[in-house]
């Protein structure tokens, strides 16, 4: 699923006041860090799913000449939404779909982040907490 005219705001439990930029552990890159990088670097490029496939395949270090089979295959199983990316979870970031579905981040701290809080029309949702709420 993918949304459109969406804004998603940081997790309610982030604990971060400012956007950090994910960075690679041990080396190898993270969902985070991968995420960080397709959005960042191509900002209105790509949908929620090309980011999705792109980091799956970057994390598994996959290369394939049946990009569209292994993108079918890939999506046979639901996929959460990027209300639960560690970009707004742990990083600071909102997520904006444009009217195409396509995304773009936003520090928390940018004027950016600030309009799109303020905005009329577009949808407003929050990002997933991390953890369950003590009731």
């Amino acid at each position: 699923m993918s949304y459109k005219n969406t804004f998603i705001k940081i997790s309610e439990d982030s604990e971060v006041n400012s956007a950090i930029t994910p960075l690679p552990r041990n080396n190898k890159p993270t969902i985070a860090s991968i995420e960080y990088d397709l959005i960042s670097n191509n900002p209105y490029k790509y949908t929620q799913e090309d980011v999705q496939f792109q980091t799956y395949l970057i994390k598994n270090q996959i290369k394939s000449d049946q990009l569209d089979e292994s993108r079918e295959h890939f999506f046979q199983k639901p996929k959460a939404c990027f209300r639960a990316s560690p970009l707004v979870k742990k990083y600071g970031w909102g997520i904006h779909y444009d009217d195409e579905g396509k995304l773009a981040i936003y520090d928390v701290n940018s004027e950016g982040y600030e309009q799109f809080l303020n905005s009329d029309n577009i949808t407003l949702l929050k990002g997933m907490r991390s953890k369950r709420s003590g009731k």
